[in-house]
């Protein structure tokens, strides 16, 4: 069974790192990029984001009895096939889970202007479940895009 206090704490991880990053996001980009604090606080807080959703989906389909997939990408390719998200949800969010891969192990040189284009663009695509606090069947597991 899904364990509820992991949802009710990870929901409230994103929802923060998302305001976070709302809080510190300049509207342009070259303001973004001379400001080395909210480049840092936005970078981090989509990597809080994207991996605790990471989390929550390993942890449900674990406990559905799926084999969790090795990549952080068929987590999500996973979750969408399995009717848990949309599946072109399931295909954004696993192109940001090479942006995790990408913060979390340094494979590259971070592209600033594509970190502010993503924060202004794309945190709808961070979302936040909702209606899990009564039943964690496969019928209510609803996601909430955050409102952009």
């Amino acid at each position: 069974m899904f364990d509820k206090s992991v949802l009710a704490a990870r929901l409230a991880s994103v929802r923060d790192a998302v305001a976070r990053i709302r809080s510190v996001l300049p509207e342009d980009a070259e303001t973004f990029l001379a400001d080395r604090t909210a480049r840092e606080v936005v970078l981090l807080n989509l990597f809080v984001a994207l991996q605790d959703i990471l989390s929550l989906a390993t942890h449900w389909l674990s406990d559905e009895g799926e084999v969790v997939p090795q990549s952080y990408r068929d987590v999500f390719r996973l979750f969408g096939e399995r009717g848990v998200i949309p599946l072109d949800l399931a295909q954004r969010l696993a192109s940001a889970a090479g942006l995790r891969n990408l913060v979390a192990h340094q494979y590259a040189v971070i592209d600033w202007q594509r970190i502010h284009e993503i924060a202004s663009l794309h945190l709808g695509d961070l979302l936040l479940l909702r209606d899990l606090e009564n039943t964690l069947s496969r019928e209510t597991f609803q996601f909430l895009a955050v409102e952009a």
